[in-house]
């Protein structure tokens, strides 16, 4: 009896995984090489990870990360939530496609552009206002907060749009206020969309390099900003552990992400089987 042969696209997935993957899975196996070349197999060791924990260049470049990358995500969901809000719920009105094109601009510009276009800011207000008179952690928090809060906006946008008006409509003619409306009725239904664009917007501020290194200073060092100039000088194998733990985290974030997404809907599935 002939075996079934895979089929084109089964090969072509298994190739596009591997090609993904396997480099993720060659750098966490290095991670735990002896030697300092993190091309030479000198044999298992954790030495590295904890090198790693001795660096406090890097600790302190992954905390001002995790603190910008919060701070920004989180004013780019009520940024680009308003700005959601306005492009969907409103009517027609003058100057609404200029700001609809100004929203998603920061999606297809180029970085160096919007970090230099906002590096000139920075100069010229503190040239006028005195303010920022050194550009740290809050000019990163800025610029960050510009360009992903347009991606939370199309994340939200797509989802309003998908909204039934004709339950915020029956809630208000009950005689609900607008604004309980909203955080009652249409809150609730958005919140899977906001908790994606925060996520979007994590990921964005973390990775950012380009932007970050226009509009920070000399005490504002993200992550990517020391990883990039580490490895100019050769990668360290403190790099492949580094990688490791954060493949490990967004790991583990991802699979407890699906775990309660699937409970939530299992126990939606059951309570509207008892009705």
């Amino acid at each position: 009896m002939s075996m079934r042969r895979p089929s084109f696209s089964t090969v072509m997935l298994v190739l596009g995984l591997l090609f993904l993957y396997l480099p993720m899975f060659v750098l966490v196996v290095y991670s735990f090489n002896a030697s300092k070349l993190v091309t030479v197999w000198a044999g298992f060791s954790t030495q590295w990870y904890g090198e790693l924990f001795r660096d406090q260049q890097i600790l302190s470049a992954v905390w001002t990360s995790l603190r910008i990358a919060f701070f920004a995500a989180s004013m780019a969901v009520c940024l680009g939530t308003v700005a959601a809000f306005v492009m969907t719920r409103y009517g027609h009105f003058r100057g609404k496609t200029a700001l609809s094109s100004m929203v998603t601009a920061p999606l297809v510009m180029p970085e160096v552009i919007t970090g230099l276009s906002l590096l000139l800011l920075f100069v010229q207000m503190a040239q006028i206002t005195g303010w920022p008179a050194d550009r740290g952690m809050a000019t990163i928090w800025i610029a960050h907060t510009t360009f992903c809060s347009a991606y939370v906006a199309v994340v939200v946008a797509a989802r309003l749009r998908e909204v039934d008006h004709s339950i915020e409509e029956a809630a208000m003619d009950l005689g609900s206020p607008p604004v309980k409306t909203f955080f009652s009725i249409t809150l609730p239904i958005i919140t899977p969309a906001l908790a994606a664009g925060w996520l979007l917007a994590f990921t964005l501020s973390l990775d950012d390099l380009v932007i970050a290194s226009f509009v920070s200073g000399p005490g504002a060092n993200t992550l990517p900003m020391v990883v990039f100039s580490s490895v100019r000088m050769g990668v360290s194998p403190k790099i492949n552990a580094l990688a490791t733990l954060i493949i490990l985290t967004v790991s583990l974030a991802t699979l407890l992400a699906w775990f309660f997404m699937r409970r939530n809907e299992t126990r939606r599935k059951a309570a509207l089987r008892d009705v």
